[in-house]
C-alpha cells in the first residue's frame, strides 16, 4: 500500500486541510521482466501501471475530535483497503459533523464539491458514481447519512457505523438531542433550531423527499456495537429509515463498543462483503478508466 498526507488550501473553507490518502499498489507492478527486478519471481502475474489508470474510492469519515491520520493509525483500514483494490480518502474537518456549520465554514460543500473535485484532477481516482462509496464512524456515521441523503447522486453505496451524535433521520428526536446535549460546538453548527425543519440540517425532510420522488438511493449500511453508549440513538435512525420505506441493512455487533475494535472489524466488512466493489477483478482492467 502507499500512503500520503496532502494539505491544500480549501476554497470552500478558506482554511488549508490535511488530507490522508492510500493506494493499493501490491499488485501492480513496473515491468514483467523479472530480471529487471531483485524480487523479480514474485512480481509475476501483477498489473502493470498504466497511465491515467483509476481507481474504485472510499472516502472514510473520521469521528468527533480525531483527524485524517487515526483511521490509518488505530485500525487495519489500509491492509482492508489493499486487499480490495481500492484508494482510500480520509479529510480532516475538525468537530463541523460535516455540515456547513451556522458558524460560517462549509464543510459540507468541501466534502461534496472541492474535494472530489481536488481528488479525481491530481489523483488516481473514479469519477463515475458506481467506484465512490462513503464510510463513516461516530460522527462520521451521521455525516455518510447526510451525504447519503441530500447528495446520493455522488455515492453508489454509504455505510454508517455507530453515528449518533449530529443530524438525524429523525428529527423530532434531534430536536430532543438538541435539548439535551449541552455541547456548544454542536448548537454553534446547527444554529437557530427555530429554522431546523425543512433546512439543509433536517435529514428527515430528505429522507422522506427522496422516497417522495423515487430517487436512485445508494445501497445503505448501518451497524453498532451492542455496548456502545449511542446504540440507542442508532436505532432511532434505524426505525426512522424502516418507516420511511428504505431498503438498508442494519446489525449489531455483540459485545462491542464505541471504540476502535468495533470500527477496525467494520471497516473489513464493509470492504470486504458489504460495499459493491470490484475488489480481485480490476486486476482484468474493467475497473480502470
Amino acid at each position: 500500500m502507499a500512503i500520503m498526507r496532502y494539505n491544500f488550501l480549501s476554497e470552500a473553507l478558506s482554511l488549508c486541510v490535511d488530507v490522508t490518502i492510500t493506494y493499493p499498489i501490491s499488485m501492480f507492478t513496473y515491468s514483467n521482466d523479472p530480471a529487471k527486478k531483485e524480487m523479480g519471481p514474485r512480481n509475476i502475474n501483477k498489473l502493470l501501471y498504466k497511465e491515467g489508470m483509476k481507481f474504485q474510492t472510499v472516502y472514510i469519515l473520521h469521528g468527533g475530535s480525531d483527524d485524517d491520520t487515526l483511521p490509518i493509525r488505530y485500525t487495519n483500514l489500509e491492509r482492508y483497503a489493499e486487499r480490495n483494490c481500492v484508494m482510500t480518502v480520509i479529510a480532516q474537518v475538525k468537530d463541523s459533523f460535516y455540515m456547513d456549520t451556522a458558524y460560517g465554514y462549509k464543510y459540507f460543500t468541501f466534502i461534496t464539491e472541492e474535494l472530489p473535485t481536488v481528488i479525481r484532477s491530481l489523483f488516481a481516482s473514479s469519477s463515475a458514481r458506481e467506484d465512490n462509496f462513503v464510510i463513516g464512524f461516530a460522527m462520521g456515521g451521521n455525516g455518510a447519512l447526510a451525504l447519503a441523503m441530500r447528495r446520493p447522486d455522488l455515492y453508489s453505496a454509504v455505510v454508517d457505523l455507530s453515528g449518533g451524535i449530529g443530524c438525524s433521520i429523525d428529527t423530532e428526536y434531534f430536536f430532543e438531542q438538541m435539548k439535551a446535549i449541552k455541547l456548544t460546538r454542536l448548537h454553534s453548527t446547527f444554529g437557530d433550531l427555530e429554522k431546523f425543519r425543512g433546512s439543509e440540517y433536517d435529514l428527515g425532510y430528505y429522507a422522506k423527499k427522496n422516497m417522495e420522488e423515487k430517487v436512485d438511493m445508494p445501497k445503505l449500511f448501518m451497524a453498532v456495537g451492542d455496548n456502545d453508549f449511542i446504540r440507542d440513538v442508532v436505532r432511532k435512525d434505524r426505525d426512522a429509515l424502516r418507516a420511511l420505506g428504505y431498503d438498508f441493512h442494519y446489525e449489531e455487533a455483540p459485545g462491542l463498543g464505541h471504540d476502535w475494535d468495533f470500527w477496525d472489524k467494520y471497516f473489513g466488512k464493509a470492504l470486504d462483503e458489504w460495499l459493491p466493489l470490484k475488489r480481485r477483478k480490476c486486476l482484468d482492467l474493467p475497473g480502470f478508466q
